[in-house]
């Protein structure tokens, strides 16, 4: 399938990078950290009783479902003050679980892929999640990094498709949306108007009969690949 393609929104965790290692390697080097800085807390609060925690908070704060950044520094100042120890810990504690969480180890196809797609159209990376490009080394591949947290609320909402489109000045018929999850990314791209394409990695099974992708591919790779068609043969079209 051939459609004109003149920007690119990606999301970023599951779709650039495994997120589960990510979130593992942070959260162990946080408590280690808390070991240190806060014994109490982190005997108190190993990583799946800070996980059950951070789980409950989110589920008590629905007006934080678009702010993971907020919803960590909450679960990290209930953990203090329960265990009785100093809440000014909650920054640094944070920084250095965010700076964990930004040490991430791409899939193999994803940096040359995205230096192939930025080569043919603008990218913006749009994300639920709070990775920031800047400390991943990514950032000069795209033309700017929209955030759930940024703009106040996540995919799969209308809102924040049609925000990154604005900024990249793109019809959303034009712009195609790149992600891994079903509902976040597919279904909220299509529903907003933009094109998708759902990076399948693991083979799953599309779940609705009524609404499917425009592009499905196993890897990046195979995107960018389409991507030199549709432009090789828009060019001759030309």
């Amino acid at each position: 399938m051939n459609f004109p393609v003149r920007a690119i929104t990606l999301d970023l965790d599951d779709t650039i990078w495994p997120i589960a290692p990510v979130m593992i390697r942070a959260e162990s080097i946080l408590g280690d950290w808390l070991r240190e800085h806060a014994p109490r807390t982190a005997e108190r609060y190993p990583a799946q009783a800070m996980r059950e925690l951070r789980d409950r908070i989110a589920a008590e704060r629905p007006d934080l479902a678009h702010d993971f950044t907020q919803q960590r520094r909450l679960t990290l100042e209930h953990m203090l003050r329960e265990t009785g120890e100093d809440i000014a810990l909650v920054a640094p504690a944070f920084d250095v679980f965010f700076a964990a969480r930004c040490e991430v180890e791409h899939y193999a196809d994803s940096e040359e892929a995205l230096a192939r797609l930025a080569a043919r159209v603008p990218l913006a990376a749009l994300s639920n999640g709070n990775a920031d490009l800047e400390r991943i080394g990514l950032m000069p591949l795209f033309r700017f990094q929209l955030g759930a947290r940024e703009h106040g609320r996540a995919k799969p909402d209308a809102s924040i498709f049609h925000a990154a489109c604005t900024r990249l000045d793109v019809e959303p018929a034009q712009v195609l949306h790149v992600g891994d999850d079903i509902e976040m990314d597919i279904v909220g791209g299509a529903r907003a108007g933009l094109r998708t394409c759902w990076i399948n990695r693991e083979g799953r099974q599309w779940p609705h009969a009524q609404l499917r992708p425009d592009l499905e591919f196993t890897t990046l790779a195979a995107l960018a690949d389409w991507l030199d068609t549709a432009h090789r043969t828009d060019t001759a079209a030309a």
